[in-house]
């Protein structure tokens, strides 16, 4: 048997992508090429390690067991490679990361200096709805995941990051017709919370009487959202459903309508007055965004020195960049 390291790789990729043409564009290589090189790496073994059927890959349970061990091979090259530049004061890998799309806000202040002085580190950073982040992490496809909102399954580790406050927004305050649902501040406690916003409260019952935004099924934003308006047995009116928290943003902006957004992504539109946060009973609700991972990993040396580096500078990262949402406290 005489297969090479870049037959390992192709292999595995095929095996991950399902399919011949994915894997050539992920590798930038041509179909062709990967093909060539699948074949002679099939011809080492007497039992088929994928088939092609109606135009469809399939892989063999066989197939599955080499890519298995094709992959600890790999892995096993890579951290050779690792301590071999480490030694020399270099830290070189892939480190792939799968966030949420609010966590966008987030993900380049806690990559950026660790990135600019590990140049050897090749950063696969993927952005997308929570849904598709929690698959990607069950299929151990990603090193860590960023999220708001802490899966049920499956079984992870975590390091939290820093408070996720999500707060009713609109275009302007709202006009006379909703003053019937303020909250007239009895406590010196609210009314000082009142002046601080300078408004007094509105109940959770104007809900009801909002068009709102939503984000669409899976995302962790419309998740958290969703279970307030069930937990306070709100019904509310949704004027439609968009697809990211920018476009949420662009609606809002637009005046079609009011959302519950977190406040991480709001700052320059609070700063110019384009956006208002409107006083609610209930509000800000919370979270912690947190980076995860799947619990008994066995984590690779540039992961394992991404958690160290955000250990001991996760704070100063946030208090530097973050620190202006206090004052929306």
């Amino acid at each position: 048997m005489n297969f090479t390291l870049n037959q390992l790789n192709i292999f595995c990729k095929v095996v991950e992508a399902k399919s011949i043409t994915k894997a050539a564009e992920e590798l930038h290589l041509t179909q062709p090429a990967v093909s060539i090189q699948l074949k002679n790496f099939q011809d080492q073994f007497d039992i088929p390690l994928i088939e092609v059927i109606n135009k469809k890959l399939y892989v063999s349970d066989f197939g599955f067991e080499i890519a298995g061990a094709a992959q600890k091979i790999l892995d096993e090259v890579h951290a050779i490679n690792f301590k071999m530049h480490a030694h020399a004061g270099q830290i070189t890998g892939k480190l792939k990361i799968s966030s949420v799309s609010t966590g966008k806000y987030i993900a380049p202040f806690i990559l950026t200096d660790f990135i600019n002085k590990n140049l050897g580190v090749e950063l696969l950073l993927d952005v997308t709805n929570k849904n598709q982040v929690i698959h990607s992490l069950e299929k151990n496809e990603i090193d860590f995941a960023l999220v708001s909102v802490m899966p049920e399954n499956p079984v992870v580790e975590g390091i939290e990051l820093m408070e996720n406050k999500l707060y009713l927004v609109g275009k302007q305050e709202l006009n006379a017709e909703f003053d019937r649902f303020k909250l007239h501040s009895t406590s010196l406690q609210n009314k000082i919370k009142s002046q601080s916003q300078n408004s007094d409260s509105y109940s959770k019952d104007i809900f009801e009487h909002l068009p709102l935004i939503y984000r669409e099924n899976g995302s962790g934003t419309r998740h958290v959202m969703e279970k307030f308006l069930l937990t306070h047995g709100i019904t509310s009116i949704k004027k439609m459903e968009l697809t990211s928290n920018e476009a949420v943003k662009q609606a809002v902006l637009a005046g079609l309508g009011y959302s519950i957004m977190p406040i991480i992504g709001l700052k320059n539109e609070l700063e110019n007055q384009q956006l208002q946060i409107i006083p609610t009973e209930g509000f800000p609700i919370s979270s912690r965004w947190t980076l995860i991972w799947l619990k008994n990993k066995r984590l690779s040396p540039v992961s394992q020195a991404f958690l160290e580096y955000l250990e001991s500078q996760k704070n100063e990262i946030i208090d530097l960049n973050f620190g202006w949402m206090q004052s929306h406290s």
